[in-house]
Formats: structure tokens, sequence, C-alpha cells
């Protein structure tokens, strides 16, 4: 067995520090009134740390499971049970021909910036064409993470670098209740993506980057390439468990795989055409098929031009409104096409000389 490596996590914080980060979540003299029974509360959440009380509510695995006498998380169960049902729905013949439509920005109108996103109103554009089309779009608008009330994508922990099967299908890392990492929002997320056909990504460039909201959805979504959707085959994160299966050969499903994707990326100085490439690079890694050149699009509104002024710059170029339509246009033939069974990935049936 290959060496697992120690020592870079810190040190658990003692009582006091754990008292301060603790409180600083009722700072509002409004709660003073509650103090007494926050204290209460407090000496519950710091005994549910100190134990690791990660998923306090299980039940046993049962059958189909590597180990159905191991105790697993109800939530974690209920989410795989979500994304089986959503994936027999998505393959059925007569369901509707879903689209995904994924706002990549941080800014909407409902927090700080006063404004909605450029991205947003793309989005809408898209909605519109696909729905002439006759294809369902949904919204996945990830600026909900600024302005939504304890609303969280929490961080991927990197699970799969320690080894492949570690990382669970849905992902399991969360909730940690003993961390108060709660609320996350991917086991929804995931759900959207499997119920979807197609996927369509409108994101502006942040610095040269995706939005930090998107690339945090993206880390998420690693478990989707190669993911576990067995937790009792590694009994949770038993480290050399895992490392044991991945060594003795592991087949990297893809649980995305066989689903059509476009692209929106826009920006106001530099960065689109990396990060368009990066997006098509990842989603093709995890098995989706592009609609063709006019379906990555990336664009420039206003080159350098004020940012005061961006929007009515947008109302001003039809082309790009256009140009952003006509990804529609295309995700909804190559949908047609793949439910047909027309649209295929030549290299699909090749085995990778190097999976991962």
């Amino acid at each position: 067995m290959t060496q697992i490596r120690k020592g870079q996590a810190p040190a658990r914080p003692e009582r006091a520090e754990f008292h301060l980060k603790f409180q600083h979540n009722f700072a509002d003299p409004r709660f003073d009134a509650v103090r007494a029974e926050l204290a209460k509360v407090e000496d519950i959440a710091w005994q549910n740390f100190q134990d690791s009380r990660k998923a306090p509510v299980t039940r046993k695995a049962g059958p189909g499971f590597a180990d159905p006498a191991y105790d697993l998380s109800v939530e974690w169960q209920v989410a795989s049970e979500r994304l089986k049902a959503a994936e027999r729905r998505q393959k059925d013949p007569a369901s509707p021909s879903r689209v995904l439509l994924v706002c990549g920005a941080s800014r909407n109108d409902g927090t700080c910036p006063g404004e909605m996103s450029k991205s947003f109103r793309m989005l809408q554009w898209l909605k519109t064409t696909l729905e002439t089309e006759g294809m369902t779009p949904d919204v996945l608008d990830l600026s909900q993470l600024t302005s939504g009330y304890d609303q969280h994508i929490h961080p991927c922990k990197g699970c799969v670098s320690t080894a492949m099967p570690l990382c669970h299908w849905p992902c399991s890392c969360y909730p940690n209740h003993s961390l108060n990492q709660v609320n996350d929002w991917m086991n929804g997320i995931y759900e959207q993506w499997v119920s979807a056909h197609a996927i369509i990504i409108v994101t502006p460039v942040y610095w040269y980057q995706a939005p930090s909201p998107l690339k945090l959805m993206i880390d998420r979504l690693v478990c989707a390439d190669g993911g576990n959707p067995d937790p009792t085959s590694t009994h949770g994160k038993n480290v050399e468990e895992a490392k044991a299966l991945e060594l003795k050969g592991w087949d990297y499903p893809k649980h995305l795989a066989g689903r059509a994707y476009g692209l929106v990326v826009h920006g106001d100085v530099a960065g689109v055409e990396s990060l368009r490439r990066n997006l098509s690079d990842w989603l093709e890694w995890m098995g989706l098929t592009g609609a063709g050149m006019q379906s990555a699009l990336d664009r420039y509104v206003g080159y350098y031009e004020s940012y005061a002024e961006s929007h009515d710059t947008l109302d001003r170029d039809t082309a790009f409104q256009e140009e952003v339509r006509n990804v529609g246009r295309a995700v909804a033939q190559a949908v047609r096409e793949l439910r047909a069974g027309r649209l295929s990935k030549p290299d699909a049936g090749l085995r990778p000389a190097r999976p991962k």
C-alpha cells in the first residue's frame, strides 16, 4: 500500500476559539434576548464538533451496496435516489427535451451591485429561443450564492487527489454537521445536470478566469467524472480502502456523458477565448458533446468601454444578440439529433490508454 502522507492539518480550535466563532453568527443585538438559549445550542454544537458528528442521521445501506450493513447518511441516500430517478426520466424517450441554462455571473440586482448581470439577460434570450425550438429550458442562476440567505456551494475538498473511489457520486463531503458546513446547494445542482439533455453556460470573465460561483460548481462536479456511486465500498472516507480500490483498477464512470453543450463567454478587456476553451475542454472531458462552431461563443461587449454603460452597449449590439440566440438554436438541434441517435462522439468507443 502506498504511504499516506500526513502533517498539513492545523490544530483543532480550543473551546474559547470555538465560542468566538459560534457567537459571531449572532452578533446582531437583536439576539441578546436569547443569549441563554444560544449558549445551550453552542454547548451541543461544541460536543458535535468534538465528536466529529458529520452525519447525525443514518440508516443501513441495504441491498445493492458493497456493504449493506454500513450506516449510510440518509441525506446522501436521498440525494443518490433522486439522481437515479432523474437519470431514468432523462433517458425516457417520452420525456421533454430539457436544456439547463447556467448563469455564471456573481452579480444580480438583489445584492450590492443593484443591477442585473448581462449574463442573465443573455440567458433570457436563450430561454425564449429554446422554447421557440420546442425545448424545455431550466435555469440555474449561480448569482443566488451572493444574494440568497445562508446558501452555499462549499469548496471541493480534493478527495479525488487521494484516490478516485474516495470521491463519491453524489458528493458525500457535505453536509458536515460537525463543522457547520450545511445548506449546500450541490445536490439540487447535480439533479439539474442529470435531468438535462444539454447544458448552456453563460458567463462573464472575472480576472481572466471563471467567476467564483461558477468555479465552485465546476470543482464540485468532479464526482460526476469517475466518482464512486457506492460510499460503502470505501466505508465512508477510509483512505486505505479507497487507494486499494483504485490500484486494483478503477473504471472512471462518466455520470454526465452523452449530453450536449453550448457556451456564451463574454468580457470587456481580455480572457474570453481562454475561458471559453477551458470550459469546452472541461465539458468534453466529462463526455459532453459540442453542438458546432456557433454553439461556443466568445465575445467582447464594449471593448475597453465604460462599465457604467455596458448594458446600453449590449442593447446596441444586435449582432451579438443574434449570435447568442444561435447558440440556443444550435444546441436545440444537437438535442434533437442526440435523442434520435444521430449525434455521437466519434471516439466514444475507444478505451483511453491512460484513463483518469
